[in-house]
């Protein structure tokens, strides 16, 4: 994603404020030995510091669909990065050097996002805005200056630009089948088929389209019978004494 950044800020600054002219447009780092090589109009954009845009974060999981909206699968939002370029411009006179950071200052305030046909590869190919920023404060835990000295360089005249770029490599989790018209059917239990029979119902009722349904609660091992008229088996509960279960009926134990 960064080497794709990098391409489109080329092409922006190519196609719009140097338009027509010979300047280079380059990405080395400005170090006093650079410096001393460099022999013709130049732009430098130095990439010197990537971390995480905390601000932009997402919780949850984006959903994934086929043609006929389906979900498919479902993956972590992207995540933004935020790369900062120190831009300058090197010529033989201050003054045409002063020029040409106004003329890319004056370009990227026209943008708040990385315009669109300027992207390419996978940034243009998922369709999110890739906002970026120019000329603002640095971060309380760094300065310009810090930059130009590890840099060990003279101090010069410089644009901040910082650039959010999303980076979408990220696990995908595939979505189950969709629920039908059938709905689902659920079980709960932990034994084996054999015991599950013991305990599961044997009475049952007659529901109006005529389909036989088990009336659940009733005692296992109960004799089949229907209840045609809708009404309940006879109730039945399970009282302990004396830690001895014992069952009683409606007219006496």
């Amino acid at each position: 994603m960064i080497h794709e950044v990098d391409e489109a800020l080329r092409t922006l600054f190519r196609a719009e404020p140097l338009e027509g002219g010979q300047i280079s447009v380059v990405f080395d780092a400005p170090t006093r030995d650079w410096a001393a090589t460099v022999n013709a109009p130049t732009v430098n954009l130095y990439l010197y510091d990537i971390r995480e845009h905390m601000q932009l974060r997402e919780r949850g999981l984006h959903n994934q669909y086929d043609e006929q909206g389906i979900v498919v699968a479902r993956r972590r939002p992207p995540r933004y990065f935020k790369l900062s370029y120190l831009i300058t411009a090197w010529t033989k006179r201050p003054e045409d050097e002063h020029r040409l950071l106004s003329s890319l200052l004056m370009c990227l305030l026209q943008y708040e996002a990385m315009p669109a046909e300027r992207l390419m590869g996978t940034l243009a190919e998922i369709g999110v805005a890739v906002p970026m920023t120019v000329a603002l404060p640095p971060p309380s835990d760094r300065s310009f200056a810090d930059v130009w000295s590890a840099l060990g360089g003279e101090l010069k005249p410089s644009l901040d630009l910082v650039v959010s770029v999303p980076a979408t490599a990220s696990p995908v989790y595939p979505a189950g089948p969709p629920v039908g018209d059938e709905g689902l059917q659920l079980d709960f239990f932990d034994s084996q088929p054999e015991e599950r029979a013991e305990r599961e119902p044997t009475a049952y009722r007659t529901a109006p389209n005529g389909a036989k349904q088990p009336i659940y609660g009733t005692r296992p091992g109960a004799p089949q019978r229907a209840a045609d008229d809708g009404a309940d088996p006879e109730p039945r509960t399970r009282t302990r004494r004396g830690g001895i279960a014992s069952r009683i009926s409606e007219g006496g134990e």
